[in-house]
């Protein structure tokens, strides 16, 4: 599936002609919820929380929604509210088994053949980023990874954290394109002048919340797809060999 968000009528819908950087979320955007990651880090944050405080699994479990809702991450609310150390947590949280993620050569060839530069902009560590992208057999298409220690340990959707990165990178938003699985990540790019797709799941993913993987109609949305690099392959291409004017 690949669609616009919104009707023309109401809405405006940036292209990719003029893009010259691409960016892209790690988990559940460059690979795809079948690959079982996510639910195990998702599963090892539950055990981290019930080794912290001593919590049964449906209290951890609950305390971790809270924490993702309230702060964006569970990493942010444990820190503000009791100085966890990030990277102690970060080494837990994705200490997980890659052995279902299948190196996806149609996804690696669509991201080559992207004109300009290639940045991974994740909430999750580098060593994951690096570890996950070099199994689905893209990282070598990427200049580099800005992870959650990069922004301070800022998360997405926070202003603070894109300031940073496209400070840090040089990156100019209004000559970007940004991929996430998540509407809200995507407000700020938009209003920083990215264009903006949702990457959504093919099939309903029944470890994330329903709201986390709805499709979303929303001005900051100027596309969707469930096929990550049949987009990048059938739309991208096609826009970045169109004439700006």
């Amino acid at each position: 599936m690949t669609a616009p968000p919104q009707s023309p009528a109401l809405f405006i819908r940036r292209g990719f002609a003029h893009v010259e950087t691409w960016i892209f979320d790690l988990d559940n955007t460059l690979y795809p919820h079948e690959a079982n990651l996510w639910p195990q880090v998702d599963l090892r944050i539950t055990l981290y929380l019930g080794a912290l405080f001593g919590l049964d699994g449906l209290s951890a479990r609950a305390l971790q929604k809270y924490y993702f809702h309230r702060y964006g991450t569970t990493l942010n609310g444990i820190m503000h509210e009791y100085g966890v150390d990030p990277v102690d947590y970060m080494s837990f949280a994705h200490d997980i088994d890659l052995d279902a993620l299948m190196p996806d050569e149609a996804l690696g060839q669509a991201i080559a053949a992207l004109k300009g530069r290639k940045l991974i902009l994740t909430n999750g560590s580098r060593a994951h980023a690096d570890r996950v992208a070099t199994r689905l057999g893209v990282r070598a298409h990427f200049e580099d990874v800005f992870d959650i220690a990069a922004s301070g340990y800022v998360p997405k959707p926070e202003q603070a954290a894109y300031d940073q990165f496209v400070t840090r990178h040089r990156v100019d938003p209004t000559r970007s394109a940004i991929f996430e699985d998540s509407a809200r990540n995507l407000v700020v790019p938009h209003a920083l002048g990215m264009t903006t797709v949702l990457v959504l799941p093919k099939s309903e993913d029944p470890f994330r919340e329903a709201f986390e993987q709805a499709p979303v109609s929303a001005p900051y949305v100027d596309y969707m797809t469930d096929d990550l690099a049949a987009f990048l392959i059938r739309d991208v291409s096609r826009a970045q060999h169109q004439p700006l004017f």
